[in-house]
């Protein structure tokens, strides 16, 4: 069987530039990186901007799980099915962290027969998007303590500096330093600390920016520090904003690839989804809808936190309208949630299957919350039998969700054209009364209850005294209209990864609060929560090489 690299490689790409023709773009409105790969210019997104929007559908899922799930191969083939029945249509995804790539989870391209390429450029360096806001990221930090070493004329606590240095990568070590060690010129000794850059609040703001003006003004309100009064101190304050964005220029336009079909696909942006928003960016998303008349997009991670913030992040602030959500799930995760080992998924089992499916059905719940039109995919397996595909057909039916099998990871488009055909169906039949879960003017401790017991389950939500006291300063400094963005493990519905399919009785142990005024949401850290992961004992790391060629191996 060939791995996902091998099946990227053996692909004939074709040009972009003939790629960008299927959406009527013309060579001069790209701006190349090499033959495969294309930013879309300002000028054409002005032109196409007052275009009709297409159809937005989200590809979303159940919890991950070791046995994995298959969201953006899904979301990969049915754009490529979309071509296939002769339908003008466009993917909508995120760009891969180098981190995971390294670290457990590998490449981010989609999978077997439904990728994007050229995947060995997806997944490392690509345009250099994620190295400008890694760069833009830490110029703010050095511009911070340069003020703080010069004078400090805003009179910053070194006590009370939040922002964060970030780096691309899973490394554990840099959670938490000292900074400013040495001689009196070396800076101020202070206690600092790193993020992923999928984490930086930078990468939230580029996602969420409509476009340069935007994005200058949101890298302003972000917050760096607080002074010896309490107050907050910007990044405006500290002049860095220019210098930013000028980092950020290239960056803040979308990046045009393929699939393996020759679909086209916008690849921007990637905040983590159980730490950021987990969404591609606004303007990827909004080009789109001008581009086409189907576009599929998909949200990081389970439904209870890609697509919950997909919904109240990033639809919320953008003014979209979902059309249609599609809910991916396999049989094996199913059965993994239904308290069956590894090793053991591959023989049939409809008593785990009924254990397990509860995390299925809780998802299925949680979006119709939101008043779109859900169709239930599986993503098939050699290993699935005909009584477990029954079994999760009729119980998708009996809750009134469309229902498709998908096998594009060995087929390709021709393998996700049932899904493809009840999609358009349910677009067809099936109005979406899209609304968000709650209402701007809640307050912070109310949206984070409401997240919590509606889209999680839980019974209850504890707060910390220190959670406490910064939600109320949040509502001193007028934060609080603003939304929030949970910081959650992804493998279970609760605080707690090791509680599997649709726990109750549980609460959700709030331990810090803080805002990303720039994006404009609050983040609320839940559990154990990292924002900088580490690597495993095995990272995929070890598997990767380059050959005397340059042929890269061992991404996926």
């Amino acid at each position: 069987m060939k791995t996902d690299i091998q099946i990227a490689q053996e692909a004939v790409l074709k040009p972009i530039i003939e790629v960008a023709k299927k959406l009527d773009i013309t060579e001069d409105e790209l701006e190349l990186y090499g033959k495969y790969k294309a930013k879309i210019s300002d000028e054409y997104m002005e032109k196409v901007k007052d275009n009709p929007d297409g159809k937005l559908i989200l590809v979303t899922a159940i919890n991950p799980t070791p046995a994995g799930e298959g969201k953006t191969t899904t979301t990969v083939g049915l754009g490529q099915a979309f071509g296939k029945l002769g339908k003008k249509a466009i993917i909508a995804l995120r760009e891969p962290s180098l981190g995971p790539c390294f670290g457990v989870k590998g490449g981010a391209a989609g999978g077997g027969y439904a990728q994007v390429v050229p995947m060995e450029d997806l997944n490392l360096h690509f345009t250099g998007d994620f190295h400008a806001i890694t760069s833009a990221n830490n110029l703010l930090s050095a511009m911070l303590d340069n003020h703080i070493q010069q004078g400090n004329e805003l009179g910053i606590d070194p006590r009370s500096v939040v922002w964060k240095r970030c780096l691309d990568m899973n490394d554990r070590v840099l959670r938490n330093v000292i900074v400013g060690l040495g001689a009196k010129t070396d800076g101020m000794v202070r206690e600092d600390h790193f993020v992923i850059t999928v984490a930086s609040e930078i990468m939230a703001v580029l996602c969420l920016a409509d476009d340069m003006k935007d994005l200058k003004e949101r890298l302003g309100r972000m917050v760096v520090a607080y002074n010896f009064q309490g107050n907050p101190v910007t990044a405006a304050d500290l002049k860095a904003v220019g210098a930013m964005a000028a980092l950020l220029k290239d960056a803040l336009k979308p990046n045009l690839i393929q699939t393996l079909e020759h679909t086209p696909a916008l690849v921007h942006g990637g905040p983590f989804a159980n730490i950021a928003h987990g969404c591609n960016s606004v303007r990827a998303t909004k080009t789109a809808l001008k581009m086409a008349d189907y576009v599929i997009t998909e949200a990081g991670f389970g439904a209870d936190l890609g697509a919950e913030k997909f919904f109240d992040i990033k639809c919320r602030m953008a003014g979209l309208k979902p059309d249609a959500v599609v809910l991916v799930a396999t049989i094996r995760a199913l059965k993994y949630n239904g308290g069956v080992a590894k090793a053991d998924l591959n023989t049939e089992n409809l008593d785990a299957l009924k254990a397990g499916i509860v995390n299925l059905e809780k998802h299925i719940e949680n979006i119709k919350k939101y008043g779109v039109p859900v169709v239930v995919t599986l993503n098939s397996f050699i290993t699935d039998t005909e009584a477990e595909i029954r079994f999760v057909k009729e119980f998708c039916e009996e809750r009134n969700c469309d229902f498709a099998i998908s096998r594009v990871w060995e087929l390709g488009g021709e393998g996700g054209m049932e899904l493809a055909n009840m999609v358009l169906n349910t677009l067809e039949n099936k109005e979406s009364n899209f609304k968000v879960l709650y209402d701007d003017e809640t307050t912070i401790k109310e949206k984070i209850e409401i997240v919590a017991k509606e889209i999680y389950g839980a019974d209850s939500v504890n707060f910390t005294a220190a959670a406490e006291k910064q939600i109320a300063n949040l509502h001193k400094f007028g934060f609080g209209n603003l939304p929030v963005c949970m910081a959650k493990n992804q493998y279970s519905l609760s605080d707690d990864p090791a509680l599997l399919g649709r726990p109750t009785g549980f609460s959700i142990q709030i331990r810090e609060v803080y805002v990303s005024a720039g994006a404009g949401f609050v983040v609320v850290l839940t559990g154990a929560i990292m924002t900088m992961p580490g690597l495993p004992k095995q990272p995929a790391a070890f598997n990767i090489d380059v050959n005397d060629d340059g042929v890269i191996t061992g991404l996926f």
